[in-house]
Order: C-alpha cells, then structure tokens, then sequence
C-alpha cells in the first residue's frame, strides 16, 4: 500500500527532526583523565586540558588520584576500566607495567619537537617506556641557607660534602638508601651514566656508605616532603636536599638558593589503564598534551621542567607575576648538565640488600 504525499512528507519530516534532535542532545565525547589536583592540577587544566577540548572538542572529566596502584588494579581486574588516562609518578607506572596494568603502547607516534628533531630525541632519557611517555621532571636539589656563607657560596654537590670549607648542618631524607646513596657516589665523582653500574657492585656501594661517614655526624634527618624548606628558613642547616618546587621563588635574591648540580630527577607520566574502552581518544590526549608547546605552557605555571628539551625555548613569563620561569626548571640546559635520573627499575632489583645495609648504617 502506498502511503498518501503528504503522510509521507510528514514522516520524513519527523525523521529528520528527530535525527537532528539526538545531534543536538547527545552529549559531546569525553575523556577521564586521573591527576593530583591542587597547583598541579590547575597547570594542567590550563596548559593541556582545555587546550585539548578546544583544538578535539572532546570534553576532559578530571579525577583526582591519590597516587599508588590499588584502584588502578581493581578496574582492570573487574573489567571495568573508567579511567582512561592516568598521570602517574614513574616509579608506580613502572610498576604497574610490569603488572600488566597498563596498555603497552610502544610506538606511538609522537610529535616532532620545536626543532624539528625525533621525538626520541627530543624526550630527556626515561621518558619514554613501553607503558608511559613522560610530560613533567621535578627533581631532589640541594638548597643552601646563603645567610650562613659570606666569602664563598657552595655551587656543586661536592661542596655539599665538603665541611672544611663549607661547615654547617647537612639535611637529608631520612627515607633509606635511594637518592642518598646516589647523591654520595655523584660527589664522588662517579658519571650518572655510570652511577648505577657503579652502585651495583659491593665496591660502589661501599664507595657510597663511605662518602656519607664523612658527613654522618653533621647530618640532620627530615621525613616530610615540607621539611628541609623549612629547615632551611629556620637556619637550623646550612644545606639540605629538598625538592625543587619546595624551594621555587621568584625573588632575585632568595635566602634559599638552588645547586641545580647532581640533581637527581624523577617523572610524571601518563599511561592507559589496561582494557580502557577509550584506548584511541587516550592515545590521541597524550600525544597533544605531551607536545613541545602545552608542556611549554605548563611549565610557564609551575616550576616543574618539561619532558621535551625542546619546550625549554618556549617557556614563558609566569603569568601571575611576570616572573621568568627557565631559571627554575630541572630540564634546562644550565640546570640539567651533571643530572641523574632515578633508576626505579634497578631499586626494584637490587634494593632490597641496600636497604638491609643502611638500616645497619643508620643505627651506628
């Protein structure tokens, strides 16, 4: 039976108001996005999500994490993945790589840097793994009261262990042998691309334990990441390692200055967890946020360097005080010569030993 005209011009009519109609009310498509929230989470906001949505228009949902694998394991183990991009410290994405937590994404494509180099090339070393790709450096830094040093201020980490012509109190995280052991051997001269090959023997690590005895009785031990900044204010040690946002200030003349030599850095990174249904859209996150210019953006806001040595040169003032930002970043060429990254892998591997060892040290 054919249908009359104008039943039919009625129907399409419905049909195409209706179609439009689920255009118009369907929402837009998002990504869930895992951060820390907090001055971090604003740079990121700023710098990488909404940039995203407006270049994707892909709607960024932002939860807060609270660090380690727990939750990470339970969706995955479920089957049930809701997050599709978390930004994890590279120790626990190493982890969790190795749990087969996360999406083995070797070879993604990634683009070029500002120079136009290879982004292998363009990433600093550890930056790219089978499970992450790296977008911010913060580092463990020495800081120094300048107030207790008139005819000579300490520069390198040598000086730091140097009490003939540097005396003071020494801080130092009272947390085992890792970054300790490794801040020892590099005052003793060891290459950071040797360091770990170096610590691996019984050799190295009694090189190690040996270059602290030499400090042991000026040294003052601090747990909170808050700590040695505030230790530092006080004037209760001379120098202190500390983490280098804890002691960011735009002052020209701060109290506390930084010896950006021997630094020894750690990553954020982003990763997928296992199973996302949104594996394509996280892919696609990563290689915008992850670019020369938003990790540029980012470190304008905050004093943790890019994971692109290319982004350096893009950096700009911080926008909330004018102030210049390269000075204060771990990943600038003038601050990242003599730099080690922290090796989770090899403390995985052989810490279990150290750490038997120092807390035999730390008793005597």
């Amino acid at each position: 039976m054919r249908l009359p005209r104008w039943l039919a011009a009625t129907l399409v009519v419905l049909v195409l108001a209706g179609g439009a109609l689920y255009w118009v009310t369907r929402p837009p498509p998002s990504l869930t996005v895992v951060s820390w929230g907090d001055t971090y989470g604003r740079a990121q906001t700023l710098a990488l999500f909404h940039p995203y949505t407006d270049s994707t228009h892909v709607d960024v949902n932002v939860a807060n994490y609270g660090g380690g694998l727990k939750e990470i394991s339970r969706q995955v183990s479920s089957g049930e993945v809701q997050w599709d991009v978390v930004d994890l410290e590279l120790e626990d994405a190493a982890a969790a790589c190795r749990q087969g937590l996360l999406e083995n994404i070797l070879g993604i494509e990634l683009p070029p840097g500002n120079n136009g180099a290879a982004a292998a090339r363009d990433f600093v070393p550890g930056a790219i793994g089978p499970c992450w790709i790296g977008s911010v450096v913060y580092s463990q830094v020495i800081g120094v009261d300048t107030s207790q040093f008139e005819d000579e201020q300490p520069q390198t980490v040598e000086d730091f262990f140097d009490l003939a012509r540097f005396p003071g109190a020494r801080g130092l995280k009272d947390n085992g042998p890792k970054f300790n052991l490794e801040l020892a051997l590099l005052a003793d001269g060891v290459k950071p691309w040797q360091l770990y090959s170096v610590l691996g023997t019984r050799a190295g690590a009694d090189r190690a334990f040996a270059k602290l005895d030499t400090i042991k009785s000026s040294i003052k031990w601090w747990r909170r990441a808050g700590e040695p900044s505030q230790m530092l204010a006080r004037g209760d040690v001379a120098m202190s390692t500390v983490l280098n946002a804890r002691i960011f200030s735009l002052d020209p003349e701060p109290k506390i200055r930084t010896i950006w030599d021997g630094q020894l850095y750690q990553l954020d990174v982003f990763g997928i967890p296992k199973g996302s249904p949104n594996k394509k859209r996280a892919l696609e996150f990563i290689r915008f946020a992850t670019g020369p210019q938003p990790l540029a953006q980012e470190a304008a806001l905050l004093p943790y360097g890019p994971a692109r040595r290319s982004s350096i040169g893009l950096v700009g003032l911080n926008p909330d005080n004018d102030g210049e930002m390269r000075p204060h970043l771990p990943t600038a060429p003038e601050n990242f010569g003599r730099a080690l990254e922290v090796d989770p892998d090899w403390w995985a591997k052989h810490g279990e030993a150290l750490e038997a060892r120092w807390a035999e040290w730390r008793k005597n």
